[in-house]
């Protein structure tokens, strides 16, 4: 049980790690951080800023569908070695993720994105009867 809330846990941390490279190219741009108008500072960034925008984004995007999985496999008593094993798999598919759009290798960012998305699915799915 450890290892999978501890997923969870490190879902939410990837949201804060993903912002890192943003805040660094926010940074980099003329007048620095801009911490009043930080989304309209963003929208201007482009290359590896742009990229890390998305992935920051898309780690948003992805942890309620994790959490929601995590959740509802619990709920359903589901085997708690294959929601271990899920978890680890979805975590690592998003550290990969980050690295790949960070480095802008698209067909292997969407490759890993699927991944974690199937995990996401799979949890959910554990929960049917």
């Amino acid at each position: 049980m450890t290892l999978i809330i501890a997923s969870v846990i490190a879902s939410v941390i990837l949201i804060v790690i993903s912002k890192i490279p943003v805040a660094i190219e926010m940074n980099r741009m003329e007048g620095g951080y801009d911490n009043h108008y930080p989304r309209d500072q963003q929208a201007a960034l482009s290359g590896l800023g742009k990229r890390a925008v998305g992935a920051h984004n898309n780690c948003i995007e992805a942890f309620p569908l994790f959490a929601v999985g995590v959740l509802l496999a619990l709920w359903a008593n589901a085997d708690v070695m294959t929601i271990q094993n899920l978890c680890v798999v979805f975590i690592c598919a998003r550290i990969a993720y980050l690295v790949c759009y960070w480095l802008n290798w698209d067909k292997a960012r969407s490759t890993v994105w699927t991944v974690g998305f199937i995990c996401s699915v799979w949890l959910m799915v554990l929960a049917l009867p």
